[in-house]
């Protein structure tokens, strides 16, 4: 099935980066833009499933899946198939303005597997940023107010209302000034030992913005992720989901669920906010959704979903192949992937804690599916870690403050994850030493949703 099926994974077979790749890094520095962020040196020429091929022919196990993109594993050969098929027919004809059968396929598709009873209706774009950008902009028309809630440590894009709900790092606002006014920040709650009586989260915004500098009766919508992506992988505590969604309805605000990396099966269902029982207004979704071309969708109630023709478009969104990747991707998910995104995340996050009691360096391990993620001490430490696990070959990033997050692709197989483990395991040895297996600490497990 996998085009590396055969082969053992990681190969390191050169320096890194060999010929090939430093030729590429020669030209990348002379005429691409300098605001990306390569963690190291890696030059891919072709990957499949969950490894990745460089220039130079090294091997690597890829835990990144192109940032959380990848969901069904790169180039899944029914993806490319139906990619291929649609190639021969219709490239592109513009759902803005005319009718194709794949952009109608898939909004009922999505509409179907949305969360919640209410009736569904889906507009297409490009990009997450774009996703988000689109629904604030529907939650202004729907509501006629103007100001948003958002958290501290958001991350949901980098165009200017994107970048405006965003408070992640400094470098993604510093120097691009001024920007959409009218959104507010509150912390975002990694832990609710008051939920049992009244939420913190609701009790912060009810009683302190809403009656200081915010009035519920100007709030748009209150834009949150259920499992914070940039800001270090913590999951909402699933009581303050649930206030939220109370909080929204008792002033008439739509709650927006950034999905664009949660969503997609990556959790282990569809969407994350299915294991916590809440039903969002509007959900954002790209990233997974069509296994790595662009395509992003705002997924709202019908009812929400009220702008008048030519309010909102895209020329691109929607794209005929990019609508069959994505239900080609829906499919896969829908019948294996999923499932074993629940199975292999289980296995990883019991594989990081058992590592946490062997190395001092990891804790808090967190997560739902395979999107999990475990804390270092310093970003100075990630960045050793991180930076040794791609010369061993095993493919990771970094997110938060100090955490390593772990995103295969959800084809990702118990071998691989216990190869990972294995790299992981000797990569932490080498940043501090090994303390007793027996009475240490073990990551923290994600409270029960």
């Amino acid at each position: 099935m996998w085009m590396f099926d055969n082969a053992v994974v990681p190969d390191i077979r050169t320096p890194l980066p060999g010929p090939n790749g430093a030729e590429l890094l020669a030209r990348d520095q002379r005429y691409v833009s300098p605001s990306y962020t390569p963690m190291y040196p890696l030059f891919v020429e072709r990957a499949s499933g969950c490894v990745v091929q460089d220039v130079d022919g090294n091997l690597f196990l890829d835990f990144t899946a192109g940032i959380a993109v990848t969901n069904t594993g790169h180039c899944h050969p029914e993806v490319v198939a139906a990619i291929q098929d649609q190639s021969t027919k219709l490239l592109h004809m513009s759902g803005t303005d005319f009718y194709y059968r794949p952009q109608i396929d898939l909004a009922e598709k999505l509409a179907q597997v949305a969360p919640g009873p209410t009736p569904k209706k889906v507009f297409f774009c490009n990009s997450g940023a774009e996703a988000i950008e689109g629904a604030l902009k529907l939650a202004r028309w729907h509501t006629k107010r103007n100001r948003v809630v958002a958290f501290f440590g958001a991350f949901h894009g980098r165009t200017y209302g994107a970048m405006s709900l965003s408070a992640s790092k400094l470098i993604h606002r510093k120097g691009f000034s001024p920007l959409v006014p009218d959104v507010h920040h509150v912390p975002f709650p990694r832990e609710c030992p008051g939920c049992a009586t009244r939420c913190g989260l609701a009790a912060t915004i009810d009683d302190t913005i809403f009656k200081r500098t915010c009035p519920p009766d100007e709030v748009a919508a209150i834009f949150v992720e259920p499992i914070q992506g940039e800001g270090g992988y913590h999951p909402i505590p699933p009581a303050c989901l649930t206030a939220l969604r109370a909080l929204c309805d008792k002033h008439g605000i739509m709650l927006v669920a950034d999905e664009v990396q949660s969503g997609m099966g990556r959790t282990g269902k569809m969407f994350a906010v299915e294991h916590y029982g809440v039903e969002p207004d509007i959900i954002c979704s790209a990233k997974g959704i069509a296994s790595g071309l662009p395509l992003g969708a705002i997924i709202a109630k019908a009812d929400v979903m009220d702008w008048p023709s030519g309010s909102h478009a895209s020329t691109f969104g929607g794209n005929p192949v990019a609508c069959r990747a994505a239900l080609a991707t829906i499919g896969l998910l829908e019948r294996e992937l999923m499932a074993n995104a629940a199975d292999r995340g289980e296995q990883l996050r019991a594989g990081l804690r058992e590592l946490a009691t062997k190395h001092a360096a990891l804790t808090n391990v967190r997560g739902l599916g395979l999107m999990t993620a475990a804390d270092l001490p310093s970003p100075a430490v990630r960045e050793r870690v991180i930076q040794t696990a791609f010369h061993r070959g095993l493919l990771l990033l970094g997110c938060g403050e100090t955490a390593l997050r772990f995103i295969p692709p959800l084809c990702v197989s118990a071998a691989q994850v216990d190869t990972a483990l294995g790299i992981l395991d000797g990569v932490l040895g080498t940043v501090e030493p090994a303390k007793a297996a027996t009475g240490a600490p073990a990551g923290a497990a994600l409270p029960v949703v």
